[in-house]
């Protein structure tokens, strides 16, 4: 183990120690807690390509065939250049990635609804090569914020984040909601320093610059409000939110979404939604759906939009993302009261995206992807799951299978042992990848308080080319996991508003 993994293994620890602590001293007196340490290592390999290059001079040059490299690898030699470029197999990376997550809920703190919540990972390669993502910084807090909760209001100070059709946000602010149930009405209000997309770092964080010198120097501020109606027959939301940069005082998004659903009758739902970007001046993702489900069958067609969204700091927007439409259909079936029956396809087709290629032409612009699969259950303790998929589109196309047998014989006690076959070849590339895997998945219920885990994974990869840069490589992935929960006054039936209304059921997991 390298000395910096050493280290940072060692502050976790430290972290943990410190976090028990806490909540040891918070279930003192009229106090609760609810503690989730969830703590997760695995040894794992990985490899990708190199890129090499070589004189003009010292390629190889076959009839009918392109240049190559002395040693067989096909080469790319531009008009003028005086080297050549190809990629050959990268070497092998191992990691032994570690990380324990706590998700902490603090109540009983001397004012009625008022409660506290954090969610943090602590992380290391504790293999020393600091080859695995996501493990810098080693201290990441997911959210904390205090919580005011109320039957009518909550409000909220803190890291936090905020679910809605426009994305998951993360921010450090404030959020106040309002809601009048027998209306069926909410109304929610955010304001904050935003975090990156996708991450809960800021933005300016050097763990999330891929852009170096077009990477905002300060953070963006992040206001958003959402409100929404609810009824037995239908509901309706409308949602808006801006980010804007502090230091140029410009927009770095706005956008606006509108969604709702009508239920005419029980089994039947038409659900539908879109959201415009303000700041780029298009409209963004749509879709509709027509949905019936009964007993025994579940149906459902649509048609959907998707254009992918840039914040305007980055130069991605510049290139006028194309967006494709799709339509869509599944279905499933109770075929029998210990077999379900399930299927799905989609077809897409991409809009023009007005691009001349005047060297090329007869570039796929459609898709489709369909499965089919199936549940039985033999016996109750018993459960055999398996799908058949293909996709083809642009550029690329796959077809293969995953399965899954799972023995539960109690609560406590769960086995499965799962497999895949993925066959995928390139359009663009003449690679043709295949990749066969099988598992077994072990979790056992040590107490309440106390979960384990152990998983063991195979992958036999291959990467079939007609040049020297075809190679095989296998290996063997091993993971095991400690769930740790512990809790001081954490009877659901007797936790307080702030608790129960918990997104997710934070306080029921």
């Amino acid at each position: 183990m390298g000395t910096t993994a050493l280290n940072r293994t060692l502050s976790a620890g430290a972290a943990g120690a410190a976090l028990l602590l806490l909540v040891r001293v918070g279930g003192a007196g009229a106090q609760g807690y609810h503690l989730r340490l969830d703590t997760r290592i695995q040894s794992v390999s990985f490899r990708g390509w190199a890129l090499d290059s070589i004189p003009v001079g010292d390629t190889v040059s076959t009839p009918g065939e392109g240049p190559t490299s002395p040693d067989g690898y096909a080469v790319r030699c531009l008009d003028g250049a005086s080297y050549c470029a190809f990629f050959r197999p990268g070497p092998e990376r191992r990691s032994q990635p570690l990380t324990t997550t706590a998700d902490l809920t603090l109540w009983g703190l001397g004012v009625a609804g008022l409660s506290m919540h954090a969610l943090g990972r602590l992380g290391a390669d504790v293999g020393g090569a600091d080859y695995w993502p996501g493990t810098d910084p080693a201290v990441q807090l997911l959210e904390g914020y205090a919580q005011y909760a109320t039957h009518r209001a909550t409000v909220r100070l803190g890291r936090q984040t905020v679910a809605s059709r426009l994305g998951v946000t993360g921010f450090d602010g404030a959020e106040v909601s309002l809601r009048d149930r027998r209306r069926g009405l909410d109304v929610q209000g955010y304001l904050g320093w935003g975090l990156a997309r996708g991450g809960v770092l800021p933005v300016t964080s050097p763990a999330v610059n891929p852009l170096d010198d077009f990477q905002p120097v300060s953070r963006q501020v992040v206001a958003g409000a959402e409100a929404g109606w609810r009824s037995s027959g239908a509901d309706a939301r409308i949602a808006y939110q801006r980010e804007v940069d502090t230091k140029t005082d410009k927009f770095v998004s706005e956008r606006l979404a509108l969604q709702g659903s009508v239920r005419p009758h029980e089994r039947v739902s038409l659900t539908a939604g879109a959201d415009y970007d303000i700041a780029f001046g298009w409209w963004g993702n749509a879709e509709a759906a027509l949905a019936y489900a009964d007993r025994r069958v579940r149906a459902q067609v649509g048609v959907r939009r998707y254009r992918p969204h840039f914040d305007l700091w980055t130069i991605w927007g510049a290139f006028s993302p194309v967006p494709y439409r799709a339509a869509d259909a599944s279905l499933s079936v109770v075929a029998h009261r210990r077999f379900t029956a399930r299927a799905r396809y989609e077809r897409y087709e991409f809009d023009d995206a007005e691009a001349a290629t005047p060297l090329f032409q007869g570039a796929e612009s459609t898709g489709w992807r369909w499965a089919l699969g199936g549940t039985l259950t033999p016996a109750p303790a018993w459960t055999v799951d398996g799908e058949y998929r293909s996709e083809f589109g642009p550029g690329a196309s796959s077809a293969g299978f995953a399965g899954s047998v799972a023995y539960a014989p109690s609560r406590r006690l769960s086995i499965a042992l799962t497999g895949s076959s993925v066959k995928r070849p390139l359009e663009y590339r003449f690679n043709e990848a295949v990749a066969h895997t099988i598992g077994v998945d072990a979790e056992f219920e040590a107490s309440t308080a106390v979960r384990l885990g152990l998983s063991a994974s195979r992958y036999d990869e291959s990467h079939d080319r007609p040049d020297a840069a075809a190679y095989d490589w296998d290996q063997l992935r091993l993971a095991a996991r400690v769930v740790l929960q512990l809790g001081h006054g954490a009877d659901l039936r007797g936790l307080p508003p702030s608790i129960r209304m918990l997104p997710g059921g934070r306080a029921e997991r």
